[in-house]
Order: structure tokens, then C-alpha cells, then sequence
């Protein structure tokens, strides 16, 4: 708990912001530029701003905030959420939000929040992009076989389809093409020595830098496991509830089902994971436990290995148990 500092807690949507200031008023303003500059005029310098992760709409007062060397904090909306379960608060309005954000930070004092380079940036928007595609793909691909599976369905239509699936395979892998040579051309060392570990291939290795703002965001592999949702929830308590160990689920949804898929991999060709999922599989674990825990590692081994700027090397202790 940081009693020192002055908070201010600040709660956004699409179209305005709400805030909770050190004595505890409320004020709201329009989440555009003039709401910026009339709410900046109503701070001291040395406040420090606290908002949550709300999609996009967060983006502008950050950087805008930033730009004007004001203290900024942006924290993970789910751990805000569990924050105020904590407290058993029961009311939901933004007023009220600002002031659980604001009493956040006054327990936690969140590190400040360091503005991601452009290109992560720019990159985080294509491959939002890339994502929306894939979503449509996969509806065009399940009407395609529902009409190949009809008596006699439309040639017309399949025609369509084939026609916009070719198209829409092109752009994804355009844009995915885009989004590795922008990584390739700011992040190459890191790129490629992430990519030395056995079970991530480049383009894991590419999401991974761009979800991670290249792993500045990160201070060690328990915050990145919770960022991706990977982290196990455990229930249990007494006789009455013992259920089982699952995942929160929490965060990127695309990067957690990437990182699952690169533990198949890893559970076979790396050393560290291999052993890793033996030891769990043979207390009769059920394997996708264990592959979940292989995740874990290779997210730990990740960090390691761009903290440290060095290629994965199996035989390199600091690494290995990372």
C-alpha cells in the first residue's frame, strides 16, 4: 500500500472518462482532445493517472498524458474486476469504477505504463485485422460446406465462395507477411533468438513480441502466464469444494490457443519441456494439464531469452529453469 502518492483514478469508454481525484471527487470528460486538455488543466504534477486496459478507448489519454511527461498507469481490466470482488462492491456505475481503480493503485502502486514503440503498435492493429479475417473465413468455409452438403445447391454461390476464400487467404497472409517484416526490420536479434526455442516457430515468436510490447511489459514469467490466461485457477476448500486446477482464460484468447499448439511441439522436441511434461504425465496428470504447463515454460523460457539477448541453449542454467 502507497499512501504517499496522490492517485487518480480514471474509468473509460467510448465516448468520455470518468475520475476519482485524491480527495475523492468526480468529475467526467469527453474521451477526445479538448476532454484531454480541460481534464490536464485539473491535475498537479506530481498525481499519478491510473486507468484499466478498455480495448482502444484507453490509447489517446495514455499517449496524450505521456506526451506530457504525466506519471500514467494502464492495468489489466481482469485484475481490476477481482479487485473489487475482493472489496464485495456491488455497485457498477463508471463514478464508482473510477474510485475501485483509484483505490487499486492506492493498495497496489502500479509501475507506470511505458508507451509501446510504433510499429508494436501499428502491428497490434493488423493483426487485429488479420484475426476478423480468419473469423470470417471460417464463416465462409462452413456455409461452403453446408451448400456442397445440400441436393442441389446454388453453382452461383459456390462460385462466390471459392471466389472469396482465394481472395481472403491472400489477404491474411499479406498482412501477416507485413506484420513479420515490421517485427524482422525493428526487432531482429530478439526475433531470432526467440525463435531458437525448440517449439516456437517464427510466427509465434512474432506474436509473442508485438502482445508483449517485445516483453518490456513484463517483469518475470508469472505476469506473462497471466496476461495470456494461462495461469491456473485452483478451487479448493475443505471438503465442500475441491474441483479441478483449470486456466483463467483471461487475455488473448488467439495467443493462449497458439501457445497450446507450440507446447505439442516442445513437449516432444525440447528438453526442458519434454521432461517437464514426463514428470507431470507420470503423477497421472491428464496430458492437457501437462501441455498447459509446457506452455507456461515456454513463455518463462521466452522472457528469459529476450531479457538475457542471448539464443536459447538447453545447457544454459539461468534459461533452462526459467
Amino acid at each position: 500500500m502507497n499512501k504517499n502518492k496522490e492517485f487518480v483514478g480514471i474509468d473509460i469508454s467510448k465516448d468520455s472518462f470518468d475520475v476519482c481525484y485524491p480527495n475523492g471527487k468526480h468529475a467526467k470528460f469527453s474521451n477526445e482532445i479538448g476532454g484531454f486538455k480541460l481534464f490536464v488543466k485539473t491535475l498537479e504534477s506530481d498525481w499519478h493517472c491510473v486507468m484499466e486496459q478498455t480495448g482502444r478507448y484507453h490509447h489517446p489519454l495514455a499517449h496524450y498524458l505521456k506526451s506530457l511527461k504525466i506519471t500514467v498507469s494502464v492495468e489489466n481490466g481482469l485484475v481490476i474486476k477481482r479487485f473489487s470482488q475482493l472489496l464485495l462492491k456491488s455497485t457498477k456505475t463508471d463514478k464508482a469504477d473510477a474510485k475501485i481503480i483509484r483505490d487499486y493503485a492506492i493498495q497496489f502502486d502500479p509501475k507506470e505504463w511505458e508507451t509501446p514503440k510504433i510499429y508494436i503498435s501499428q502491428c497490434r492493429e493488423l493483426r487485429s485485422l488479420v484475426v476478423l479475417l480468419k473469423k470470417q473465413r471460417t464463416a465462409l468455409k462452413n456455409q461452403d460446406h453446408s451448400l456442397k452438403s445440400s441436393v442441389e445447391p446454388s453453382k452461383e454461390v459456390l462460385k462466390f465462395l471459392k471466389k472469396e476464400l482465394i481472395e481472403m487467404n491472400k489477404k491474411i497472409k499479406h498482412l501477416e507477411k507485413v506484420i513479420e517484416d515490421s517485427v524482422k526490420e525493428n526487432e531482429s536479434e530478439m526475433l531470432t533468438h526467440i525463435s531458437s526455442i525448440p517449439g516456437i516457430a517464427k510466427r509465434t515468436a512474432t506474436l509473442l513480441i508485438i502482445n508483449t510490447n517485445a516483453f518490456r511489459d513484463f517483469e518475470n514469467g508469472k505476469q506473462l502466464s497471466s496476461y495470456f490466461g494461462l495461469s491456473p485457477s485452483i478451487r479448493q476448500s475443505g471438503s465442500s469444494l475441491n474441483g479441478k486446477s483449470i486456466i483463467t482464460k483471461a487475455g488473448n484468447k488467439d495467443m493462449r490457443k497458439m501457445m497450446f499448439m507450440c507446447s505439442l511441439s516442445a513437449s516432444v522436441f525440447n528438453k526442458a519441456c519434454n521432461a517437464q511434461f514426463q514428470r507431470i504425465v507420470n503423477k497421472g496428470k491428464p496430458k492437457k494439464v501437462a501441455l498447459i504447463a509446457v506452455s507456461n515454460k515456454l513463455l518463462k523460457i521466452a522472457l528469459a531469452v529476450a531479457k538475457s539477448k542471448m539464443p536459447y541453449d538447453e545447457n544454459f542454467r539461468s534459461v533452462k529453469r526459467a
